[in-house]
């Protein structure tokens, strides 16, 4: 994909808001502050993307969809009808979506990580999940998750049952807890950083760009590429500037 970014336009990344956890009231508050930043970034937004895990759970079924999340829904509809653009890459929590936000919001969805061109720029940008090596139990379990016959035995739950049972589920997550549990470990212990230091060296990117690590971070892959974690909204409020002249890191 190529975007031509014009002097004082900016491209905005953010990721993992978590929508849904850990409870309705705190998720309602963190969806208004999320709808404040569309609104601040909007005026100079060439485009925005959403690098998964926006929701805790989501499913579509046929004929319905997860109740809730309507203000955040109708700012991006609001965008889009503007003429910004919105893409949205899935994550491991909201895997399952389908092609509601596009027929409804005309938001293009991306499964998989894709490469970037702005301006002179080269950039891979992707949830984060499932790259790099080992977690080979948590890669089998998405393969299965992504499969057809597992989307289609879900899709067979009532979706009283099933959203219920995947609330549930949301509340064991990691995200869940009142405490910030993500901690850095140093530069070695950077599952992403290492997967795109070995990428580099076979081909040069100037930025790559992740969610799913929890923690807001900006590390260095080689002397000229850069590596940027989203981290998440329940804890921070983060997202990634990117104008013609750098990308930077800042908290809403």
């Amino acid at each position: 994909m190529r975007i031509n970014l014009p002097v004082g336009k900016k491209i905005y990344f953010a990721s993992d808001f978590h929508l849904g956890v850990p409870d309705q009231t705190s998720s309602l508050t963190r969806e208004k502050k999320i709808v404040a930043w569309l609104n601040q970034i909007a005026p100079q937004a060439q485009a925005i993307f959403l690098l998964g895990d926006i929701f805790d759970f989501w499913f579509e079924y046929k004929e319905a969809i997860p109740k809730g999340f309507i203000r955040f829904q109708g700012k991006l509809a609001e965008l889009t009808d503007q003429g910004i653009p919105v893409y949205f890459f899935t994550g491991n929590h909201d895997m399952w979506l389908f092609d509601y936000f596009n027929t409804e919001l005309g938001i293009e969805i991306f499964k998989e990580p894709i490469v970037l061109e702005v301006n002179d720029k080269k950039i891979l940008v992707g949830h984060g999940d499932g790259l790099g090596d080992g977690d080979w139990s948590y890669k089998w379990l998405k393969y299965f998750f992504h499969s057809k016959i597992c989307q289609w035995l879900f899709a067979r739950i009532h979706p009283n049952l099933g959203i219920a049972i995947a609330k549930f589920w949301s509340r064991k997550s990691r995200i869940s807890s009142s405490k910030r549990e993500e901690k850095f470990n140093g530069e070695e212990k950077e599952f992403l950083l290492a997967y795109c230091k070995r990428l580099e060296e076979k081909t040069h990117h100037d930025y790559y760009i992740f969610g799913h690590r929890h923690l807001p971070l900006d590390l260095k892959v080689g002397s000229d590429s850069r590596y940027f974690n989203l981290g998440e909204w329940v804890h921070f409020s983060p997202y990634l500037e990117l104008s013609t002249e750098n990308a930077e890191l800042k908290m809403f």
